[in-house]
C-alpha cells in the first residue's frame, strides 16, 4: 500500500474517532434512556410501609399512601399521605417536580391545621424523621444534573453503568451522586449521596424489582443508610396500580387538607 492510499484510508477513519462519545455525553445519554423507558405510565397509586431504625437498632413503623401523576412537558406531581401511627395520621406532602427551576413542596400538619411550604433552601432537611431528604422525594428529571459516565461494573447478576450526577441546583444538599443503573433495563440498583463537604453521606439501594404493564419496573424495597449518623430508613411498596384516573385536581393544596 503506497503512502497516498494509506493516508486516504486513515482519513476515512477519522470521523469514527471524532464522533466517539465523551464520558459526559455517554452519561447524559444513559440518563435520557432511563427517563425514556419510564415514560407513559400516566398515574400511579400505592401503599407503603416506612421502617425507621436508629443507631441503636431500635425500629419504628409508619404506613402511608402514595399518589403520583405524570405531567407532559414538566416533572411529576406526587402526594404522600400518612395513615399510622396516630401522631402522624393525616400528615401529607405534596410535591411538584420541575426539570428546570426549583421544585415546589408543601407539607400539611393536621395538628396545626395548616399547610407549610418547604423552602428550596430547606429541601436537604430530613422528611418526617427519615433518612430521605425532601429533595429525594421529587421525580428524576434529566436537566437537574450534569453527568459523567465513570465505568461499567458488575451489580449482582447484572452489569451496571456507573454514572456521576452533579446537581445543577445550588440549594441541593449534595455535591454529587454516584448512580448504578443496569444495562438491561436501565433500573437503578444503588445511589451514593455525597454531602456539601464531598464526604459520603448516604447510600440508597433498590431491590425486589417487579414489572408492571409489561414495561414499567418498580423496586418494592428501597433502603437508605446514613453513614454519618448510623440511622436507616426502609420503604416497602405494595399494591402498586397504574392508570387509575387521577388528574390535576387530585394534586393541589386543597387536596392536602382533604387527605385522609
Amino acid at each position: 500500500m503506497n503512502k497516498r492510499i494509506l493516508l486516504i484510508a486513515l482519513l476515512s477513519l477519522l470521523p469514527l474517532f471524532t464522533q466517539a462519545e465523551t464520558p459526559q455525553e455517554k452519561g447524559l445519554a444513559i440518563a435520557r434512556e432511563a427517563k425514556a423507558r419510564d415514560t407513559g405510565w400516566k398515574d400511579m397509586q400505592a401503599a407503603m410501609k416506612m421502617v425507621l431504625k436508629n443507631a441503636q437498632g431500635e425500629k419504628s413503623v409508619r404506613t402511608l399512601r402514595i399518589k403520583a401523576l405524570e405531567v407532559e412537558g414538566d416533572g411529576d406531581k406526587s402526594l404522600t399521605i400518612f395513615d399510622q401511627p396516630r401522631d402522624v395520621k393525616g400528615t401529607a406532602l405534596l410535591s411538584f417536580s420541575h426539570p428546570v427551576g426549583d421544585d415546589e413542596q408543601w407539607l400539611y400538619l393536621p395538628a396545626l391545621k395548616r399547610v407549610k411550604r418547604i423552602s428550596s433552601r430547606n429541601k436537604s432537611g430530613p422528611f418526617m424523621g427519615s433518612e430521605f431528604a425532601y429533595e429525594d422525594l421529587t421525580s428524576f428529571e434529566v436537566p437537574k444534573y450534569r453527568y459523567t459516565y465513570l465505568r461499567d461494573e458488575p451489580c449482582g447478576e447484572e452489569t451496571c453503568f456507573v454514572v456521576e450526577q452533579v446537581p445543577t441546583d445550588k440549594n441541593s444538599g449534595y455535591t454529587r451522586r454516584i448512580a448504578w443503573l443496569d444495562q438491561s433495563h436501565y433500573r437503578l440498583h444503588k445511589v451514593e449521596f455525597y454531602d456539601r463537604k464531598n464526604s459520603l453521606l448516604k447510600t440508597l439501594t433498590f431491590s425486589n424489582y417487579q414489572q408492571y404493564l409489561g414495561k414499567f419496573w418498580r423496586a418494592l424495597r428501597m433502603e437508605m443508610v446514613n453513614h454519618q449518623n448510623g440511622k436507616s430508613t426502609v420503604l416497602e411498596w405494595r399494591d402498586i396500580r397504574f392508570d387509575t384516573g387521577l388528574s390535576d385536581k387530585d394534586f393541589n393544596k386543597n387536596s392536602l387538607k382533604r387527605a385522609r
